[in-house]
């Protein structure tokens, strides 16, 4: 049942008028009265027409492209090519034909964050969301999760995952493009272990992120296959996906175990932090402590030596979910597709064979 704005009137017990002037934002309205209309407006899940007013199923040109961080290449490479799949190309005549407008949206992270721009895209009846990056791994989360893609759906909206996994029992998304995260993780601890490295630590990202679960549990496969488990929380310290995390945790691997040889990064900006750290402490890489990290970020081949990483094709996904959030690509069987991760082995990792 549609819900109306005298629905939300009566829920926020003002007047039909009072919640026009909320939510177009051209009439002063005392701060009390614009908190609870907007809190039944979410309450009530009520959608503005917006331009397409006149068209009450039609979608608007707005593409949402959601982000957690768009300062981070990882992001920046998928948001882009989903981007340029989303915006052109034009006839150049500076006219607007099928193209749709992509407005890329930086979560910082924030669980919260991620729902009220799925909400805001959902007032203004999006052509299509791409969610790029690891979920959050929270039962209430992923459950607003489902119920607000769900309404996207409904609405008309053309919802695909791009690095990520997708959500249980949901039917809303068109396509989930998920990495091979946890065969990546596996494929670079096995080219460790084949090395000769033992003592083999790991600097996580968070915990409560998909992405760092698959990597780790990739990590843990090869290391048990190995016959080297037992000691993994031990040599495991989680952190946000950053330089500083890479410099601050593997100064604490040191220190719990001088004996490490090798580092895995839980990306390539963590593994940059973690040389940083080694060589600080007076060792050489990769002669006393190998280094690794994931993704193949752009920076990689150039860090000094180049980083041995697991390569994902960034570009190629975003530009995958840019062209099936458009209509222009027919969905994978069962509308899942799992995308290979390649190891790229270089000048980071090598020595200890005796």
């Amino acid at each position: 049942m549609t819900v109306t704005l005298a629905d939300v009137a009566a829920r926020a017990r003002v007047s039909p008028a009072t919640v026009s002037r909320v939510l177009n934002g051209n009439y002063p309205v005392a701060a009390s009265t614009r908190e609870r209309v907007l809190r039944a407006v979410d309450d009530l899940d009520y959608v503005l027409n917006g331009p397409a007013s006149s068209l009450a199923a039609a979608t608007s040109d707005l593409v949402g492209i959601l982000v957690n961080d768009i300062a981070d290449p990882f992001f920046g490479i998928m948001a882009g090519a989903a981007q340029t799949e989303i915006g052109g190309p034009g006839d150049g005549s500076g006219r607007a034909g099928g193209e749709k407008l992509a407005v890329v949206c930086n979560t910082g992270g924030s669980p919260e964050r991620e729902l009220t721009y799925l909400t805001l895209l959902q007032r203004q009846r999006a052509a299509a969301v791409v969610l790029t990056g690891g979920a959050v791994e929270d039962p209430a989360h992923q459950a607003a999760m489902a119920a607000k893609l769900a309404k996207l759906a409904d609405a008309g909206t053309r919802v695909v995952l791009c690095g990520r996994p997708p959500l249980p029992e949901s039917e809303a998304v068109v396509a989930a493009l998920a990495f091979d995260n946890r065969g990546g993780g596996r494929r670079l601890t096995d080219h460790l272990v084949s090395l000769g490295h033992r003592r083999i630590g790991y600097v996580a990202g968070p915990v409560e992120r998909t992405t760092t679960r698959h990597r780790l549990e990739g990590h843990h496969e090869a290391l048990r296959a190995a016959g080297l488990g037992g000691d993994e929380e031990r040599l495991t310290v989680h952190g946000p996906y950053d330089r500083r995390s890479g410099y601050d945790a593997t100064l604490e691997l040191l220190r719990r175990e001088p004996e490490v040889t090798a580092i895995v990064a839980a990306n390539d900006t963590v593994a940059l932090g973690a040389c940083a750290a080694v060589r600080d402490r007076g060792l050489r890489i990769p002669e006393d402590v190998s280094v690794a990290g994931f993704d193949d970020l752009p920076f990689s081949v150039d860090a000094v030596p180049a980083l041995t990483t697991v390569r994902l094709p960034l570009f190629e996904a975003g530009a995958r979910a840019g062209r099936l959030a458009m209509g222009k690509e027919t969905p994978p069987p069962g509308g899942i597709a799992t995308i290979t991760a390649e190891l790229m082995v270089r000048g980071s990792t090598a020595p200890p064979r005796k």
